[in-house]
C-alpha cells in the first residue's frame, strides 16, 4: 500500500476497518485476524495507528539474555531500521501471565520513533506513559510497570503471539482503543474501498432510519428499521455478493 492509502485507513476506527475486512476476507470473521484477549489503549487521544508489524519477543525476568547476547539491542535495532515504515512493534512477553518489567519507556519509544515506528502492541507492560505520549508513540498493552527488569530482545523478525493472536512480520495492522486487526497477507488490496463502502452503506440506510424516529409510533419505527436493514443487506449483496452485518 502507498502512504496515501495508509493515511486514509488511519481516518477510520478499527471496527470500521473490520466491517470492510469481513467483506473481502475468506477467513473466519468470528475467530481470525483480531485480538482474542482484552487490550488497553494507553493513548486513546492519539486515535488509530496503522503500520506494518515488526516483531520481537523478550523475557524481562531472565538475567541470562542480556548477559549471553550483549549485542542484542544493537542487532535488533538494525532489523527494525531495515524494514520500510510506517511500523508497529509487536512485542511478545515471554513471562506472561506474569508482568515483571517493561519493554517500553521514554528512551526506547523515542529511539523507535526515530526508526520509523508509530507505536506498539505489547502483551506485557509499558512505563513512562506521559513521556511516550509526548514522543508520539502509541501503545496498546496489558498494564503499566515501574521497572524494566532485564529487558532485552530475545528473538525478532519471527512469529509472535500477543493477546491470543499470532502475528507475522510484515502484516498490516490497524489498532485503536477497541483492539487491533492484523490483516492476513493478500487481503490488503481492497480493504480501504470496502471499509468506505460499508460505512457509507450504514449512513444511507440504518442510521437515518433511527435518527429520524422521534415522535413516531414504535411499531412504525420497527417497520422502518426492517426496511432499512433490507436495503443495507441488498447493497452489500450487490457490491460483494456476501451478507452484511444486517
Amino acid at each position: 500500500m502507498n502512504h496515501a492509502t495508509l493515511l486514509e485507513l488511519k481516518r477510520w476506527n478499527t471496527p470500521t476497518i473490520y466491517n470492510g475486512w469481513e467483506q473481502v476476507t475468506r477467513r473466519n470473521i468470528a475467530a481470525d485476524a483480531f485480538n482474542l484477549e482484552e487490550t488497553r489503549d494507553f493513548m486513546p487521544q492519539m486515535g488509530p495507528m496503522v503500520g506494518y508489524a515488526v516483531t520481537v519477543a523478550f523475557e524481562p525476568s531472565n538475567p541470562a539474555h542480556p548477559r549471553d547476547n550483549p549485542k542484542a539491542w544493537t542487532d535488533y535495532r538494525r532489523y527494525v531500521a531495515s524494514v520500510p515504515g510506517p511500523k508497529i512493534v509487536v512485542v511478545q512477553d515471554l513471562d506472561k501471565p506474569r508482568v515483571i518489567g517493561a519493554f517500553w519507556g521514554e528512551v526506547n519509544s523515542n529511539i523507535h520513533r526515530a526508526l520509523g515506528c508509530v507505536g506498539t502492541i505489547i502483551d506485557g507492560a509499558i512505563r513512562d506513559v506521559d513521556e511516550m505520549t509526548n514522543a508520539g508513540f502509541k501503545a496498546l498493552a496489558r498494564r503499566m510497570a515501574v521497572g524494566h527488569s532485564f529487558s532485552c530482545p530475545v528473538r525478532w523478525n519471527c512469529e509472535v503471539e500477543v493477546f491470543g493472536r499470532a502475528i507475522q512480520p510484515g502484516q498490516l495492522i490497524h489498532a485503536d482503543k477497541h483492539g487491533f486487526l492484523a490483516i492476513p497477507s493478500g487481503e490488503e488490496k481492497h480493504l480501504l474501498e470496502a471499509a468506505r463502502f460499508m460505512d457509507s452503506n450504514e449512513c444511507q440506510t440504518l442510521i437515518p432510519a433511527v435518527r429520524g424516529s422521534a415522535g413516531k409510533p414504535l411499531n412504525a419505527v420497527c417497520d422502518e428499521i426492517d426496511v432499512a436493514a433490507t436495503a443495507f443487506g441488498a447493497a452489500v449483496q450487490k457490491k460483494f455478493a456476501r451478507k452484511g452485518e444486517w
